[in-house]
């Protein structure tokens, strides 16, 4: 929560401080936000398998952590868009070293039947600092006359509180008995996991393709003619609806059909393309984000917990790393391609695109993923 605060006071003003005050163009914000959030994710297949060898996750998990804190006053003094990609990518690096062992330590602590609630509540809590964030930069903005960088400097201070709150506040489990160390990537250790949870990797690779980055709904957000200082509003908007749908859904993933849950989420996508994509009112925008975000609570959580089902307990940190590895790729086509679209023929078409891939998804996982994706 520490850390989703720090971090979305600078990425909710971000994309507007790259395009007002160092003139950085929709495709320039698509490439950033593109390369940073794939570069975490791809990092996580490192720093996931390295915590499977160690069979310890709270040490890599600080470091990451740490490195996220102490990458925050370079966005204050950067003046080009290159230092902002720079910060950005150190930023990002730490966040994939952190990534794929907290996961594994949640899947670690959680008792199995309860394990989708777990990844829920984890997902509602980081989300209560990712609308904490937004809504502190709208005060900062306000007081401080617009002053972006001002705001950024303020970040650093609940990242570091996340490190030091890690450092002495969590207790990890002990290894197992008769945990030994062998490479987690060998090859005999990646046969081991199987067919269904490769699966899962492709579908969620499917699924950040069909969802580009939320900087396209701060730049919507400009579009619809909101002050400057009110932006962030539309991430906090969509963060409250994430915060209070992700737990609700989490335990339902624990009683109905993960196939079924991930359908309804691609639906719920579908129907927030077109809405931000129809119009550019605040009234529409606020619908178009609100769905936005009950469907990041619908599928986040759960597509995390089925990752944890069909992986070997010892290989989850790999897991996580190889799921995101992925994912990454994904997110960077398909940021790259929204800022394409949005240069070339306009936000509404961008939405729209979006929508469309989304019905294909759909097609493709009414067609395999009855046996594909199973629920346990």
């Amino acid at each position: 929560m520490l850390m989703d605060i720090s971090s979305e006071m600078i990425h909710s003003l971000l994309p507007l401080f790259m395009v007002t005050a160092l003139g950085a163009s929709a495709l320039a914000v698509g490439l950033v936000e593109g390369l940073a959030e794939s570069t975490a994710l791809i990092v996580k297949v490192f720093s996931g398998s390295l915590s499977d060898y160690l069979g310890k996750r709270k040490g890599l998990a600080i470091f990451g952590y740490a490195m996220g804190a102490l990458t925050k006053p370079l966005f204050a003094i950067a003046s080009t868009t290159g230092v902002v990609l720079t910060a950005r990518l150190l930023d990002r690096v730490g966040k994939g070293i952190r990534g794929a062992p907290r996961d594994a330590l949640v899947a670690d602590i959680a008792p199995a039947h309860l394990r989708g609630a777990a990844f829920g509540l984890r997902q509602s809590i980081d989300t209560v600092g990712a609308f904490l964030g937004p809504l502190l930069a709208v005060g900062l903005m306000l007081l401080w006359a617009n002053d972006f960088r001002a705001v950024f400097w303020v970040a650093v201070i609940p990242g570091l509180m996340a490190v030091a709150l890690l450092w002495f506040g969590v207790r990890e489990p002990e290894p197992r008995q008769d945990h030994k160390r062998t490479n987690p990537i060998h090859r005999r250790n990646l046969a081991r996991l199987g067919a269904p949870y490769w699966r899962v990797v492709g579908v969620g690779a499917v699924f950040t393709l069909a969802r580009f980055s939320e900087a396209f709904l701060v730049l919507r957000a400009q579009q619809a003619g909101i002050p400057v200082a009110l932006v962030p509003l539309v991430m906090v908007a969509m963060n409250l609806v994430y915060a209070v749908s992700a737990y609700p859904f989490g335990k339902l993933s624990d009683r109905m059909s993960h196939t079924r849950l991930l359908a309804l989420g691609l639906v719920v996508l579908i129907a927030a393309d077109l809405v931000l994509a129809a119009n550019d009112h605040w009234g529409v925008l606020l619908a178009g984000v609100a769905l936005w975000g009950v469907h990041m609570g619908m599928t986040q959580g759960l597509l995390a917990t089925m990752v944890a089902d069909t992986a070997p307990a010892d290989l989850r940190g790999t897991a996580y790393g190889f799921f995101n590895l992925v994912s990454g790729i994904a997110m960077l086509l398909a940021s790259v391609l929204a800022g394409l679209l949005w240069d070339r023929l306009g936000a509404s078409f961008t939405f729209y695109a979006g929508a469309a891939f989304c019905a294909v998804a759909l097609v493709g996982l009414g067609w395999s993923a009855s046996t594909a994706v199973p629920k346990r």
